[in-house]
């Protein structure tokens, strides 16, 4: 019978331990609504609401009996039974994470009520174990939405419940962090508050308890009107006067026996690794099992004995150590394993049985009734621990393993990760000695990264370091950094890297190791399943068409820790994760094994996919770079149509996925000289990246881009890169730098004949020239733009005919501006793009107000703001809300307009648009002066003054100017307020109807609320 998952993500795991999941939506819905009624009859109205919310087909009776029957026939033991009202799946409390859970949480209670808090906490941490994730995550049924709801509020209370019982028994220091991380995601929840106050102040924080009470009780009265509770007033009387709200039932314990090995003095890090494995092996009843999983050279051993050591008062009977030898081509045989644990535990000589089993008898029998803590060290697989596990409750068992052991019944699992990096730090230092790092702490942090962060790598590194006190860090650094000799580096005596993570390589089956090799060639760490499907298929498939051979090499490599699959991303994909010096290794094989044009073939194939999935991407997003999308050089999908649909249904999630993938691949086609393919995948990332102001990547992928196409002559790219370059620049209001970038670069694509380039080049050119006052220069431009433009309505001509509005009402031409604004709305009103629409009515808003239509600008920015906040434009609704504000200034809403200006410069300054956001700035400081608080204005306005001089922006300085004056003003300062009007109007431009409009729009909020 498979074991099912719904605490999580969709899962089922059948045996030996393969996890699978239907593939279909309707599938997968139709069992996630049976399992979370495991038992109960479901009836055919709600089986048919969850499946088609909307309009049943004519034949859903057909289509449900079908997928009950596809269901049963693709999952051996699915028991899924047909009666009168519905249909009800039929599972063992064992098989379903969901009853284990339940169950768990009934014998908790149990435990509870018979007084035994250290048992009842260990059924609870058994019970909150079950959970995964958020339930059914990456699966989406609005008719189980009340149901998530209800089990997410058992889970809350069952956690509440395993704190009453832990703080019972007298465990409160190791609670803190986990109730503080609670209460951040339920800041209401007067429980959980009580049970921190309680912790706190056993741990001698008196000050830290009372200050959460505090806080809930100011987020109580803020928010619902109300005061805490009873309980949470009893428990806050008590620590005000210094008593325990809640007595301890914990007791001193002894113990006999210890064979474990002596507690690493160095340890770094860990610590909410112990404390995980704690809550797993404090159980009352049964015997737990808890496997330590992860690479190789995680530290998995030295974790086991760590944690051992702080639970020795837990098994007051004895703690067992026992070396299996599971990662080397020999591992130990049970019988001599068995004959030591014997003799340990006081049989000696012919008291020992001959036979395996017998002796397995003999040794679960001199542990019946007995709390000990058996640790099982580097385990080959699960029938190795299931002969050493205990037969009766209050022993437990901590296994340590290079493989997942999934054919191990119950047991819980860690995957042990590398160290974080201030933990890798800290190991360094403790090696190394704390003065030699601090001293070199760039290149501290460079051998670190170099060695992943895994503890076997550090310790060599530290060990080097520690054994030649005049080896610089930065020549080691260096060194660990070439990836051919990283390997050779990162050994020293007895331990080395290489043969640490040979060893699991050599127990894989041929096709694993070749599927190990294929992911080695891809740099990047983090791989969904279709990228790494794409990789070790011969056939360039989907992934849910992948040969059967190639899934159980990729099983096989993650049961081996070799590659490890870390869970679902929002797209509903499994993602991979190989640790850097595992694919050094790999790599490492790779050259030694296979000639290049085979690695290069593979590469190609997989950057070809990820291309085509972010053009098909990039082409559902709106459209906000102002840079042209080239449909050259584009390679054919190699990935299903169903799977880039599932993976494409909502492109900007997949984008924001692979972000940090993408830019990587563009970097490595640079690196083998794919230029143009780094170019086409750059210009699709940029649709996500400009449309969400992730500025800093774009500027360095494009800096890459450009100095390999320098380095390889390739002018035109060198060009591309350079105006794309040149965006960035006017995005940060570095006016005069991006005019001389655009119209270098407009040379060079006129030179080329890149027509379509030079348009938007030229449109760019017109809308940095109206911030600078060259409004003359900027028609020029924008008129030029347009007439290289292919059609008006769509790309460089929609956005010339904004450039060219914003000169003539610089020109004081607002007639032929208004015309331009009016045509403009008409072609985006025909092309149904809501972002079109919420720009084109934000342009004819301001037209309007210029011209003196005060009530119909209102009315359409408006509804300008109110399309834009249906779309992922959060730069144009920026710009509205801006423009909202001014329009609301001059309307005498004064209030209204600040708010308006303050949500446009909270989104302002999320993106990094500091321009606008220093342009909102002004207009709240002129606000301040009304509410006679020009003091404060002052110092805020020059700062204003000092960036927009910076930036070359004259009409922006001019009035800053003017608001500055007011200011002077009103706090009596007549000289500054003289010389900044004087400024002021040295800089006014004749005939200026924007700037005229908005000097008065400002100065209306400085005049006070009553006026």
């Amino acid at each position: 019978m498979p074991r099912f998952g719904v605490l999580g993500p969709l899962t089922i795991e059948s045996p030996p331990g393969r996890r699978t999941a239907p593939r279909g939506d309707h599938q997968r819905a139709l069992l996630a609504v049976l399992l979370l009624n495991a038992n109960s009859s479901v009836p055919v109205d709600a089986l048919v609401e969850t499946l088609w919310p909307e309009t049943p087909p004519k034949s859903y009776s057909s289509n449900l009996h079908t997928y009950v029957s596809r269901l049963r026939a693709r999952f051996e033991g699915l028991e899924i039974e047909r009666d009168p009202r519905g249909y009800r799946l039929v599972v063992e409390p064992d098989d379903l994470d969901l009853l284990s859970f339940r169950a768990a949480v009934a014998a908790g209670q149990a435990a509870a009520r018979a007084g035994d808090p250290a048992a009842a906490a260990g059924h609870y941490r058994r019970a909150l174990a079950e959970w995964r994730g958020p339930v059914l995550s990456g699966l989406h049924v609005p008719r189980l939405d009340a149901d998530i709801a209800r089990l997410e509020s058992e889970r809350l209370a069952a956690f509440e419940d395993c704190v009453d019982a832990e703080l019972s028994d007298g465990r409160h220091g190791e609670l803190t962090g986990e109730l503080q991380a609670m209460i951040t995601e339920h800041p209401l929840r007067e429980r959980l508050a009580a049970q921190l106050m309680i912790a706190l102040h056993r741990a001698g924080r008196q000050a830290d308890s009372l200050a959460v009470h505090r806080d809930l009780r100011t987020t109580l009265v803020e928010e619902l009107g109300v005061e805490p509770g009873a309980e949470v007033r009893r428990v806050h009387a008590a620590v005000l006067r210094g008593e325990d709200p809640v007595p301890s039932a914990r007791q001193a314990q002894v113990f006999p026996i210890c064979q474990l090995p002596p507690d690493i003095a160095d340890l770094a890090g860990r610590e909410g690794e112990i404390a995980k494995l704690s809550g797993l092996l404090g159980h009352g009843t049964g015997v737990p099992v808890a496997v330590i999983t992860g690479e190789p050279g995680a530290g998995k051993s030295t974790l086991a004995v760590s944690t051992a050591h702080r639970l020795r008062g837990a098994f007051p009977d004895g703690q067992l150590f026992v070396p299996l030898a599971g990662a080397s081509s020999t591992p130990r045989d049970l019988a001599d394993v068995l004959g030591d644990l014997l003799r340990a535990l006081g049989v000696t000589g012919p008291a020992i049985p001959d036979d395996v089993a017998a002796r397995a008898a003999a040794y679960r029998g001199r542990l019946a009734d007995r709390r000990v803590l058996v640790v099982l060290d580097d385990a080959a697989g699960p029938e190795q621990v299931r002969a050493l596990l205990p037969g009766t409750p209050g022993s437990a068992v901590l296994a340590t393993s290079r493989r997942r052991l999934s054919g191990l019944a119950g047991a819980d699992r860690l995957h042990l990760a590398p160290l974080s990096g201030a933990e890798a730090m800290t190991l360094l230092e403790r090696l190394a000695g704390p003065d030699r790092v601090g001293a070199e702490r760039s290149d501290a942090e460079r051998i670190a990264k170099a060695c992943g962060n895994l503890p076997l790598a550090l310790r060599i590194a530290g060990s080097r370091l520690a054994m030649r006190p005049g080896l610089s860090l930065g020549k080691l650094a260096g060194k660990l950094e070439d990836e051919v000799s990283r390997l050779d580096e990162l050994q020293v005596s007895d331990l080395q890297v290489r043969g640490s993570i040979a060893s699991s390589y050599e127990a894989l089956s041929p096709s694993a190791r070749r599927a190990f090799r294929l992911i080695g060639r891809c740099r990047t760490l983090d791989l969904p399943a279709w990228a790494v499907s794409t990789l070790v298929n011969d056939r360039a498939d989907s992934a849910d068409s992948a040969g059967e051979e190639a899934d159980e090499a990729i099983d096989e490599l993650v049961e081996a820790s070799l590659l490890e699959a870390t869970g679902l991303d929002p797209t509903g994909e499994q993602r991979f994760r190989m640790h850097d010096l595992v694919r050094v290794y790999a790599t490492e094989l790779g050259r030694e094994l296979e000639i290049r044009a085979e690695r290069v073939a593979t590469v190609a194939k997989l950057s070809d996919a990820a291309l085509c999935l972010a053009d098909t991407a990039a082409r559902r997003l709106p459209r906000t770079v102002p840079m042209p999308l080239s449909d050259q050089d584009l390679p054919a999908q190699p990935l299903s149509g169903e799977l880039v649909e599932r993976l494409l249904r909502d492109p900007g999630t997949w984008f924001s996925v692979e972000r940090a993938n993408l830019v990587s691949a563009v970097s490595s086609m640079c690196a083998v000289g794919w230029l143009r393919k780094a170019l086409r995948m750059l210009e699709r990332l940029s649709a996500y990246l400009y449309l969400h102001s992730h500025y800093t990547d774009m500027r360095t992928a494009y800096e890459t881009l450009r100095d390999a196409a320098l380095k390889a002559g390739d002018r035109h790219i060198v060009v591309i890169a350079e105006a794309n370059l040149t965006v960035l620049l006017h995005v940060r209001g570095e006016y005069e730098r991006a005019v001389e970038g655009y119209r270098e670069c407009s040379k060079e694509l006129a030179e080329l004949g890149d027509v379509s380039a030079r348009a938007w080049v030229e449109t760019n050119l017109a809308r940095c020239l109206v911030g600078l006052g060259r409004a003359g220069e900027s028609l020029h431009a924008a008129t030029q733009a347009r007439e290289l433009s292919i059609v008006e309505e769509t790309g460089p001509g929609a956005y010339a005919l904004h450039a060219e509005s914003a000169a003539l009402h610089r020109l004081g031409k607002v007639a032929e501006a208004l015309e331009i604004d009016r045509r403009s709305l008409a072609h985006a009103r025909e092309s149904g793009d809501e972002r079109q629409l919420g720009v084109a009515l934000q342009g004819l808003s301001w037209s309007l107000m210029l011209d003196g239509r005060e009530e119909e600008a209102r009315e359409t920015i408006e509804e300008s703001v109110g399309v834009l906040r249906r779309t992922t434009a959060k730069s144009a609704l920026a710009k509205s809300l801006r423009t909202q504000g001014a329009i609301l200034a001059g309307a005498g809403r004064r209030a209204d307009a600040v708010k308006a200006y303050e949500n446009a410069r909270r989104l302002a300054d999320a993106l990094e648009e500091r321009p606008r956001e220093l342009s909102c700035t002004r207009a709240i400081a002129a606000s301040w002066i009304g509410d006679g608080q020009a003091g404060r204005a002052i110092p805020v306005l020059h700062r204003c003054l000092d960036e927009f001089r910076a930036m070359g922006g004259k009409p922006a300085t001019g009035l800053t100017l003017h608001v500055l004056r007011r200011a002077y003003e009103a706090v009596g300062e007549t000289e500054a307020a003289e010389a900044a009007g004087e400024e002021a109007k040295r800089l006014e431009v004749p005939h200026d109807a924007n700037a005229s409009t908005l000097v008065r729009l400002l100065l209306s909020l400085t005049e006070p609320a009553s006026a």
